[in-house]
Order: structure tokens, then C-alpha cells, then sequence
């Protein structure tokens, strides 16, 4: 995936932001259609529940919209978006860490009924089912075990194509912390999944 802000004219992009500045609803309609799938796919990736995923990227284009005259277009919108969703996120699971709700059953509901899963198994044997379904489950198990900051650069750089850059700048960190977190979240999975992949 192209990790620029949204794989579209930078120029029409602003054009639509200030449109939306100025009160046009179809406007933002247009940015939060432009934005959503790939939005919540990083919600998904942080959370590993759908219901969660889907409310936080809600929650975040309702915030978005009403911070919007706010936007300087210091980044781009994609990336100041992304830093609204991502910061919601890390609130939202530091409160579900609090409340002890993640639950393997979760982890396994979602596991089988990602769309994106079910699209690599349309041609479906059991053995296939089966072996794709416990990969994803056994990556959602792994990628819950790492502390938000080493999930989220997982599933930024990972997951989405940011580069490296647009993460520090969306975690208000330096590159180096980054890559350095980056290193460490990717040595944490091998070492999860190392039993299984054996």
C-alpha cells in the first residue's frame, strides 16, 4: 500500500479540506469515503475486534469534523487524522486494559469472520480454513501481547505502508525512536509465533 496520505492529488485533497472548513458536508462525505477503509484496517490491527474498530473510526471522523477548522495543513489530512484515530486508540485499549476485556473468543470471532481472510480462502478446503484461521488468530494473539506504542508501528508501518516519517510524526516521536520500536515490536513477534512456526 502507498504510504502517501491518501494516493490522490495533494492539491484536490486541500480543495476538499477547505471546502469542508467552509461547511460543505459533501465534501468531508467525500474525505471520510477517501479515508475510512483504510482507517479502520489500522483500528482493526490495534484493537483485534471489529466493533471496536468500526466505533473508533466513527468516533474519529465525528471528532475530526468538528476539530476541523483547527487543521492548518501543517500535514496532511490522512496523517493528521490518523493521529486523532491513533491517540482515541491508545485510550480506548489502555481502558479495555483496565476492564481485562480481551478474550481469546473475541480473537477467534474475528479471526473468522475478517473479510480479508475470508477472501484468501475462497477456495476453500478444511485443512486451508483451518490453518489460515489459526495464522490469524495467532497473530492477533501475538500482535495484543505488545504495548501499544510496538503495536502501533507494527500496524502503521506494517500493516498500512507509512513510512517512517509519517509515524514519528503522527506519535510525536523522532525516527529513531521509531525504527528503534519497530526492530523491537518485529524481534517480540518472531519470538511469539517462533513455538507455532516451528
Amino acid at each position: 500500500m502507498a504510504a502517501s496520505d491518501s494516493g490522490t492529488d495533494p492539491s484536490e485533497e486541500r480543495a476538499l479540506v477547505a471546502r469542508a472548513q467552509a461547511g460543505d458536508l459533501e465534501a468531508y462525505d467525500t474525505l471520510v469515503r477517501r479515508h475510512q477503509e483504510r482507517l479502520y484496517g489500522t483500528l482493526y490491527h490495534m484493537t483485534a475486534n471489529h466493533e471496536d474498530a468500526a466505533d473508533l473510526t466513527q468516533e474519529t471522523f465525528v471528532k475530526a469534523f468538528r476539530a476541523l477548522r483547527t487543521f492548518k495543513g501543517d500535514s496532511g489530512f490522512f496523517t493528521w487524522l490518523y493521529r486523532i484515530a491513533v491517540n482515541k486508540t491508545i485510550n480506548h485499549l489502555k481502558q479495555r486494559r483496565h476492564r481485562g476485556q480481551v478474550s481469546l473468543n473475541d480473537l477467534d470471532f474475528n479471526a473468522e469472520n475478517d473479510p480479508d481472510l475470508l477472501a484468501l480462502i475462497s477456495d476453500r478446503t478444511p485443512r486451508r480454513e483451518v490453518s489460515l484461521r489459526e495464522l490469524q488468530e495467532r497473530l492477533n494473539m501475538a500482535l495484543q501481547r505488545l504495548s501499544e506504542e510496538h503495536r502501533m508501528v507494527v500496524t502503521l508501518h506494517d500493516i498500512q505502508g507509512l513510512r517512517h516519517e509519517e509515524i514519528a510524526a503522527m506519535m510525536k516521536c523522532n525516527v529513531g525512536t521509531v525504527r528503534s520500536r519497530l526492530f523491537y515490536a518485529r524481534q517480540q513477534l518472531q519470538a511469539y509465533l517462533s513455538d507455532w512456526l516451528k
